[in-house]
């Protein structure tokens, strides 16, 4: 009889994290509050990691690269990891844009690694400094504190709909240390009575507001949002509160055919559209 020995020894893993665009809403739970934010899931961006065992510590990169050499060691030691193994990153999220780009590549290469779940979020945050909540099954459920890794409340999901996305200008690159949002708690008050509704077009015009709020403290100034989501007969807009992305919000089935090039003529780039939110 063949003896097949038992191999001790890991195996290779992957894994892959979907990116978001933007968020719904992004501000301060109050004057002096929190950054918190309700992000916008988007399962067509995402970050790959592979990993197989090795006695040195390597990185590969397909594509941009969203993570250092240093950054994944610290992110090894945060989840109690060796510092060895042969890691390669791919995706299609770019950088700065506001869609996690460094927190979906993070969470792809801890989970890759074998990490334990309960400790993504404080692993991210030590080496990131302020996170997306992309390590959780549901994102768009929570109001999550980026600075602080922590989820604030709970809602309901937002409604199945359907955005147009595309990036307005240059990426902007999330300070940790930037706390000059707008005051939002209003908003969030409204929002978790919206969403428990099932209230799209009422979810869509709060995100418009924390937007414009946005827009009118951080700029940047002449953001065409407003008046594209208009000219499209949107339900409202969204946008990355520290990023390039912006996307307009609309119920299943009612997204017009020219909506990708009326956001390329109004000077937004690689324009595309996706579904997000709950069938529930």
């Amino acid at each position: 009889m063949r003896m097949v020995s038992e191999n001790t020894q890991p195996i290779g893993r992957r894994d892959r994290v979907a990116g978001h665009f933007g968020e719904w809403l992004q501000g301060r739970l109050g004057p002096e509050g929190p950054v918190v934010v309700i992000t916008m899931k988007c399962d067509v961006l995402y970050a790959q990691a592979t990993y197989a065992p090795a006695s040195e510590l390597r990185l590969g990169h397909s594509g941009v690269a969203a993570v250092t050499h240093d950054q994944l060691r610290a992110l090894l030691s945060a989840t109690g990891k060796p510092a060895s193994g042969d890691f390669s990153l791919s995706g299609n999220i770019l950088p700065g844009v506001g869609a996690g780009s460094s927190t979906a590549s993070l969470i792809a290469l801890a989970r890759a690694a074998g990490a334990d779940e309960t400790r993504l979020s404080a692993a991210c945050l030590r080496v990131e400094g302020a996170t997306d909540p992309l390590m959780l099954s549901q994102p768009d459920r929570v109001l999550w504190s980026s600075r602080r890794a922590e989820i604030c409340a709970e809602f309901k999901a937002p409604p199945r709909c359907e955005i147009v996305g595309g990036y307005l200008g240059d990426p902007i690159r999330t300070d940790p240390c930037d706390s000059a949002f707008a005051d939002i708690s209003d908003l969030v008050l409204l929002w978790e009575q919206a969403a428990n509704r099932s209230d799209l077009a009422r979810l869509a015009a709060l995100a418009s507001a924390a937007a414009e709020r946005t827009t009118r403290l951080r700029g940047p100034s002449g953001d065409p949002s407003a008046a594209i989501a208009r000219q499209l007969g949107a339900l409202g807009h969204a946008r990355a509160h520290t990023g390039s992305a912006r996307a307009f919000i609309f119920a299943p089935g009612t997204v017009p055919e020219t909506a990708e090039a009326i956001l390329t003529r109004a000077g937004l780039s690689e324009a595309f559209r996706f579904s997000t939110g709950s069938e529930y």
